[in-house]
């Protein structure tokens, strides 16, 4: 791709908006573009219009900051550690991790063996566990997005019971943190009607005594990520500590699979060769008539028809279907396993899915990150990721508030 010029797809990433908007505007003229090779192409320059990303103008480099002391994070469903070790790059220190896979566990075991990881349950993790670990700087943890009963009104600390933001809310009260920080997917903020998000809060404000910074969804693209992963944060400042939090200002133009498996701005050598799921030899063959950044819609109708079958006249874009990736588009958002048909992630020219290192760079981990167990539970864990590059920016933003 030229320099300073970017793929209609690849803009309409970066303003959170569709193609056809993008096209849209092309034929208005409200957006200059060329079209080398038949490929719609915009100069950087045009985008000065869009105040969204008036940051790519911005030549003030980020700084970076350095712990005034030894800052310690304790992480509850730390899952295959792309937080913790993005925390870790920022200058912060693991003091202890827990999930409930096994898999998981020995992960970050054999990747980190001084670290303090627990292989447990978190509802079996003891109140004098907890208590332990006083003294921490940060509580951290991914809870997965579940629905409350609301059968009580008042919907206090006691009414979660039984859902695992209760546990990580009781960690963060008997540890007493000067900072807690929950990752989530963005569902959560219209989960249940707005009621879930509404009532974690106020479990945090008036229940345990933290002022919660208004929620941020993050996208992964602007913090040296290639892929459209976007992540809701959830920040709580001990109520008395006089801190402050702010979070990162986006940082750089988005990255794309080129930047993931080839050398260049992310890594300083091709992606290694790993294992891969493998594809029936017919699908192999749909597969190959895909261009990259395309899917079912640019099969041969014949094709489209015996691969699709019935779902071919359901509604919704079904875009994850037959799904190619493309060298100059951030990844899309990966799931758990990249053969499923609803969540194809295939490569942007050989005919199978992401392979598992692959996946890896996608989600920023170093090659020296080794996953345990088998190839699915290796996609597994690294799709549940946090991208370890997007970690590391919320770290720097929780040192600058710390160091105050």
């Amino acid at each position: 791709m030229k320099k300073n010029y970017y793929t209609k797809e690849l803009v309409a990433d970066m303003l959170s908006t569709s193609k056809s908007t993008v096209e849209s505007w092309i034929r208005k003229n409200k957006l200059k573009s060329i079209k080398p090779n038949g490929k719609t192409l915009i100069h950087k320059e045009e985008l000065k219009q869009f105040e969204k990303l008036s940051f790519l103008f911005n030549k003030t480099k980020y700084k970076k900051p350095k712990p005034k002391k030894k800052y310690t994070v304790v992480e509850l469903f730390a899952g295959c550690g792309g937080l913790a070790l993005g925390f870790e790059k920022a200058g912060l220190k693991c003091l202890f991790a827990n999930d409930i896979d096994k898999d998981s566990c020995k992960t970050l075991q054999e990747n980190r063996p001084n670290w303090n990881v627990l292989h447990k349950d978190v509802h079996k993790i003891s109140d004098n566990e907890f208590k332990k670990l006083k003294g921490a700087d940060i509580v951290s943890g991914g809870f997965p997005c579940q629905a409350f009963s609301y059968a009580g009104k008042k919907m206090g600390f006691k009414d979660t019971r039984g859902t695992l933001f209760y546990e990580f809310a009781r960690a963060v009260k008997i540890i007493k943190p000067k900072i807690c920080i929950a990752e989530n997917v963005r569902g959560l903020v219209s989960h249940d009607g707005g009621k879930t998000l509404k009532t974690i809060i106020n479990v945090m404000e008036k229940d345990i005594g933290y002022e919660v910074i208004d929620p941020e969804i993050c996208q992964s693209i602007f913090y040296e990520v290639p892929q459209k992963r976007e992540r809701l944060f959830l920040i709580g400042i001990k109520k008395g500590s006089g801190l402050k939090f702010n979070y990162p200002e986006k940082i750089s133009e988005a990255y794309t699979v080129r930047d993931a498996l080839k050398k260049g701005r992310l890594y300083k050598s091709n992606v290694p060769n790993s294992e891969f799921q493998k594809y029936t030899k017919r699908k192999q063959q749909i597969m190959r008539r895909v261009p990259p950044g395309g899917n079912w819609r640019n099969l041969p109708e014949k094709m489209k028809k015996e691969y699709m079958r019935g779902s071919l006249h359901l509604g919704g874009g079904k875009t994850g279907i037959a799904r190619r990736l493309s060298w100059d588009e951030p990844s899309l958002t990966l799931t758990t396993a990249p053969a499923m048909k609803q969540t194809e992630r295939a490569h942007p020219v050989e005919d199978r899915p992401l392979s598992y290192r692959e996946y890896a760079r996608i989600q920023t981990f170093p090659d020296n990150w080794n996953f345990i167990g088998t190839l699915n539970s290796k996609y597994k864990q690294i799709g549940n990721a946090v991208p370890v590059n997007l970690a590391k920016y919320i770290g720097y933003e929780l040192i600058k508030s710390l160091n105050k």
